[in-house]
């Protein structure tokens, strides 16, 4: 996990402006920065901060290659193939770093070649100084962040978030520029004028959910079993996590006690003892009191043998980080706000008081394989395998912003075997009837995957979903009623009356959401038209409250429960 940023056009001889805008992504990268100047790209900058993983000693960016010392390369990203196309296509690598092969790829075939043959999470900016062309691409599911900015006067920006973008007003006037996400599974590519502005040439998606990689598979075709679909979701669940081992720091797992965690960290368990890694795998759970979360947690990892440690929040905690977690999230999304506060003090807790570094994550999982209790309600399959598409296809600005941004926040690197390609692929193509929820169970196809294998407790992999804020909070109040308490006195009561003029674009109806969006102002104002499509709400339900707690369905009781 690192941060990337580039800006082009920007008539300036020196790069001061870097302290309002590049340092912003500087939590993403501690152990060293660069900017970079290149003479022969008039007006062009390339930044790059960087969390050290693999490479100690070659992989600093931007990457320049002695092969090709007119290609330039930043990229937020871990390529799990980069080996397997160094042998596939025979490639000179200079580097043990896995981003050289983007500069390898691109130098022999192209920019499309490039997108189409990465096994992993990227988001990069290419300069071709003697094309005078700019190239930027995106992972599939955008599990890696990507911002553009694109103005008027042909001044071109790129940042792993959006903070790096937003306050250039001394140098683009604000009303000529926008700030907006890059969308995951497309590639573009730039041409740098003379005079050092930038034109778009053209941009294409290249990845579309679920569709058939066309990189080198790195689960032979023939190790799945005909007719045998459990057994097939195990093989590259398993192969998911395998791929996702490559790490020169200590690797750890967050751990919640539901299903999706559970299954990653029982995998993580067995697969880094396969390969030989010498030390325990660390889990990490959070909780207020003996929540639902860390009683199931704490069992989980009782069963896998992992090195546990429980982390305990209060009321005061969650007041004290909510204006950082919005900062940080780049978001006025209700749930998206709620479901970060835990994962945010998780994450500090990890940086600050132990070594775990790279840290795997169940993320994923309710949209590939209809998590949400809503799924219940869906009126048939085929709508129900929609709507698991349309999830995925913006997961980049919720749940995957999320667990991005919480991580990034505290300079953790965040992988999540769930939103393998590999994996989306199979799974979202067998049959739709399959994937449904059955007898109110959701997940049942993947739960079913694991039945009777002991990777877990079965009363893990059978256990009812959680609303995020009642699995963590203690059994006398759930988070969402201390949020809910926290924000009351702070908004009069007459406030929503004016919402709706101050807010024309995602208005919010509550106290809470009004709280959100005043502070995602003070940090990005005017910026929600780009940052905040829409509010994440469930499907097939009348709830007026995206959490689950509303949904008819929900198991879980008032008092915990």
């Amino acid at each position: 996990m690192c941060g990337i940023w580039a800006l082009f056009g920007i008539e300036s001889k020196s790069i001061a402006h870097c302290d309002d805008s590049f340092f912003k992504i500087k939590h993403r990268g501690p152990d060293a920065w660069r900017v970079q100047h290149d003479q022969e790209v008039k007006d062009g900058y390339l930044g790059f901060v960087r969390l050290t993983i693999i490479d100690s000693t070659y992989g600093m960016q931007p990457l320049v290659l002695h092969q090709a010392p007119h290609l330039s390369v930043i990229c937020n990203g871990e390529l799990y193939n980069h080996k397997a196309l160094g042998e596939q296509f025979g490639f000179d690598y200079e580097t043990k770093g896995d981003i050289e092969c983007i500069l390898q790829l691109y130098n022999n075939f192209g920019i499309e070649k490039v997108v189409e043959n990465l096994d992993g999470v990227f988001a990069f900016v290419l300069v071709d100084k003697r094309a005078q062309k700019i190239y930027a691409g995106r992972d599939p599911y955008g599990v890696r962040p990507l911002f553009r900015l694109v103005a008027d006067d042909g001044v071109v920006g790129f940042s792993s978030e959006a903070k790096g973008l937003i306050n250039l007003e001394n140098m683009i006037p604000k009303s000529k520029f926008k700030v907006e996400q890059y969308p995951p599974g497309h590639y573009s590519e730039y041409k740098i004028n003379p005079d050092g502005k930038c034109s778009l040439v053209s941009e294409k998606r290249y990845y579309t959910v679920g569709m058939k990689p066309r990189f080198q598979l790195y689960t032979d075709p023939s190790s799945l079993v005909p007719n045998d679909v459990c057994q097939n979701n195990r093989t590259l669940l398993f192969a998911s996590v395998r791929k996702r081992l490559m790490s020169e720091r200590r690797i750890g797992c967050l751990l919640s006690g539901g299903l999706d965690s559970s299954l990653i960290a029982g995998i993580l368990v067995q697969e880094s003892k396969a390969a030989g890694i010498p030390y325990k795998i660390q889990t990490f759970a959070i909780g207020m009191g003996e929540s639902p979360d860390i009683l199931a947690a704490r069992q989980v990892a009782a069963h896998l043998g992992t090195e546990h440690h429980e982390i305990n929040f209060t009321a005061e905690d969650v007041a004290s980080v909510l204006d950082e977690v919005v900062y940080h999230l780049e978001t006025a999304d209700i749930t998206t706000i709620r479901a970060s506060v835990g994962m945010y003090l998780l994450s500090r807790y990890i940086k600050e008081k132990t070594d775990s570094t790279v840290i795997f994550s169940g993320e994923g999982a309710d949209e590939v394989c209809q998590g949400y209790i809503y799924f219940r309600d869906a009126p048939d399959a085929v709508a129900g395998d929609k709507e698991s598409r349309r999830l995925l296809s913006d997961i980049y600005m919720y749940d995957g912003l999320r667990a991005d941004r919480t991580t990034a926040a505290h300079s953790l690197e965040l992988r999540v075997p769930f939103l393998d390609q590999e994996f989306t692929h199979y799974y979202l193509n067998l049959p739709a009837e399959l994937r449904q929820p059955r007898d109110g169970v959701e997940k049942f196809l993947l739960r079913s995957a694991f039945d009777k294998l002991n990777l877990i407790p079965d009363s893990i992999l059978w256990r009812h979903k959680e609303a995020f804020s009642d699995g963590v909070a203690s059994i006398k109040k759930s988070l969402f009623q201390v949020i809910q308490e926290f924000i009351d006195p702070k908004v009069p009561n007459d406030a929503l009356n004016s919402a709706e003029k101050l807010y024309p674009h995602c208005t919010p109806k509550t106290k809470e959401s009004f709280y959100y969006r005043k502070v995602f102002e003070k940090f990005y104002h005017d910026q929600a038209g780009w940052l905040l499509p829409y509010f994440w709400m469930p499907r097939w339900t009348n709830v007026s409250d995206p959490s689950a707690r509303f949904i008819k369905h929900y198991a879980a009781k008032d008092d915990g429960s």
